[in-house]
């Protein structure tokens, strides 16, 4: 299986478990229990239920048909958007305190960007009665202050990463090193498919849940159980690696991943990783990252808080070294020119990371007969204050 992760914790060349030896039993002790306990029946019969009595799922494949109108191609939406909270982070937060919980943790941190993630984890652990601490970049606090209230109101507390940009890389240094000082207690709920071994792969098949939905949907409305291309925007890239999944051995079905150029690619101001990265260690894996000459992390940009993160997933490190998806940079305003258009055409007013994927349709052309879906993967409610800053609409 050739773009699944190995014993080691590897897609290809990248992955692993760089950490310091703090933290090496909390790792160690989930890497040798994840697997046995989201292969029970106990575990899977709870996820599922919540999955769909309390996140919503199966989440809608709607076919938008004036978007296809207008690209000439057959496009649909896998809407993620309408899950509880309001984006995919909460099929993968269910999954983690449900085996935090059989591990026998009682506090939970995470980190968040966009906010989704921390909301999300902060949901979870209402429900479970559990601590929550979220760690947000100052940056991030102040432009999805929506979020930051929804995380309080929900009893969490949320600390301020105010080192280096003040952003989502930031917050994740910070929450490591909480995790560090509390290492028997706390679960670390790692929001994306970046981290040190398991949890790129525990993530990923937390997210899974997406392409086994489209499979079957698929397979209703178009009497076939893929499509010719997903479309997914990519960050650190949980969406993506969830609405990739079920199809990355199958070379057949083409896969598109919408990276944030900010202002462009050469502008100084962008997070398109794999255009501007090269391989290295970030946040306890090996993977491609934005960096200087002598390894220091390069500051990220993008108007999307969700995509402003200086690496990728090892899983789509791997996908783009070896050639099996498509790799897009995407610029501020493009995403932002596709998220209104969505709106004006569907009724569906995205989040500005899913703009990102929404944008490559300008970038790239489909057949007539293709089947395009796209992981709509949440929605624009947070993002309201960045297009009403645009305006251009």
């Amino acid at each position: 299986m050739k773009f699944s992760v190995n014993d080691k914790g590897y897609y290809g060349n990248f992955g692993g478990a760089y950490i310091p030896e703090m933290l090496y039993p909390n790792v160690e002790e989930l890497r040798e229990n994840y697997l046995e306990i989201i292969a029970s029946t106990d575990f899977n019969n709870e996820f599922e239920h919540l999955l769909k009595t309390y996140v919503g799922r199966p989440t809608p494949l709607y076919y938008a048909e004036r978007l296809s109108q207008k690209y000439k191609t057959k496009i649909y939406l896998k809407r993620e958007d309408l899950c509880h909270t309001g984006a995919h982070k909460v099929n993968n937060t269910i999954g983690q305190i449900l085996l935090a919980r059989r591990l026998g943790k009682s506090k939970i941190i995470a980190e968040t960007g966009a906010g989704q993630h921390g909301v999300a984890t902060a949901t979870v652990c209402a429900l479970m009665g559990m601590e929550c601490v979220v760690y947000m970049g100052e940056i991030d606090m102040a432009r999805q202050k929506p979020n930051v209230e929804r995380m309080k109101i929900l009893g969490a507390k949320v600390r301020p990463a105010t080192s280096g940009s003040k952003t989502l890389k930031d917050a994740t240094n910070e929450a490591m090193r909480h995790w560090i000082n509390n290492p028997t207690d706390t679960h670390y709920i790692i929001g994306s498919v970046v981290g040190p071994h398991p949890y790129p792969d525990m993530v990923a098949r937390f997210q899974s849940v997406i392409s086994t939905e489209m499979k079957d949907q698929l397979q209703e409305v178009e009497g076939r159980n893929s499509p010719d291309h997903i479309i997914a925007c990519v960050g650190g890239g949980s969406n993506a690696a969830g609405a990739f999944y079920h199809f990355l051995q199958d070379e057949s079905v083409n896969l598109i991943a919408a990276e944030a150029a900010g202002l462009g690619i050469s502008s100084g101001k962008s997070a398109a990783t794999t255009t501007l990265g090269k391989s290295g260690v970030l946040h306890g894996s090996k993977t491609i990252l934005m960096q200087t000459e002598d390894g220091q992390v390069v500051e990220p940009y993008s108007i999307s808080a969700g995509l402003d993160y200086p690496g990728i997933g090892p899983i789509h490190a791997h996908l783009f070294e070896s050639g099996r998806a498509e790799f897009f940079g995407i610029t501020d305003e493009e995403a932002m020119i596709a998220g209104v258009e969505l709106s004006k055409l569907e009724g569906i007013i995205p989040a500005v990371e899913t703009a990102h994927a929404l944008a490559v349709f300008g970038n790239r052309q489909f057949s007539e007969n293709e089947v395009v879906v796209v992981n709509l993967s949440g929605r624009g409610d947070k993002d309201l204050e960045t297009y009403i800053k645009w305006g251009n609409y």
